[in-house]
């Protein structure tokens, strides 16, 4: 098991817990990874694309000029491709991009994604960013740079954690997710990954084992 220090709001370390090995030690698998993020973000597209093709596009029924006689280009619309104002030939139309991932495969890849930023260091856990009932956004950004200086942080918290997201939501460098929406995308495009020890908890589906300072 790989063992993170528990910091408090104060930037202290107030124990350590330690990430399971199934989940932040296992084997990046890069292929694997990459294959879910592109249908992952395949999957984000709208795919409401459309142009419209001669048939579609209004006017052009009239002949623009007699078939023989003009030395031009015999012409039966307007609205043919080759003019200005037609129809698009073969165009996007609208379709659904989304792709069939296995939940296996997305769970090894976020394992795989985990477990390549914890064993970098980019792993980090943190007891709450700010302390009291009130939110704050001044003093949630004092425990993150306390925390991490990276330019891109991915801030995991628990379902029921409003006070630590309204404190952050407007941080641009932080981006704030829930605990059961974490993703190989999310973890790959940030820097670094701050846990609160709640959420944590709610990701693992059981308490990790902790060990608070001082040995207790």
């Amino acid at each position: 098991m790989t063992t993170v220090d528990v910091l408090n709001v104060e930037g202290a370390k107030s124990g350590s817990v330690e990430l399971p090995a199934d989940i932040f030690d296992a084997q990046a698998n890069i292929a694997l990874m990459h294959q879910v993020v592109v249908a992952q973000l395949a999957a984000a597209r709208q795919g409401t694309h459309k142009v419209k093709t001669r048939g579609e596009v209004s006017g052009g029924g009239k002949k623009p000029y007699k078939q023989k006689g003009t030395g031009r280009a015999r012409q039966g619309s307007t609205r043919a491709p080759q003019f200005a104002g037609g129809g698009v030939v073969h165009g996007p139309v609208p379709r659904d991009y989304s792709q069939r991932t296995p939940k296996k495969m997305k769970a090894a890849a976020l394992r795989g994604a985990l477990s390549d930023r914890a064993r970098a260091g980019q792993v980090h856990v943190v007891e709450a960013f700010v302390s009291g009932e009130k939110p704050s956004t001044k003093a949630a950004l004092a425990t993150l740079a306390k925390l991490t200086e990276a330019r891109r942080v991915l801030v995991v918290l628990s379902s029921t954690d409003e006070l630590n997201w309204v404190s952050l939501r407007n941080e641009p460098r932080v981006h704030l997710i829930e605990a059961g929406q974490l993703n190989t995308y999310d973890v790959l495009v940030a820097d670094d990954v701050v846990f609160t020890k709640e959420a944590l908890d709610e990701f693992l589906g059981v308490p990790a084992e902790t060990t608070e300072e001082g040995g207790k």
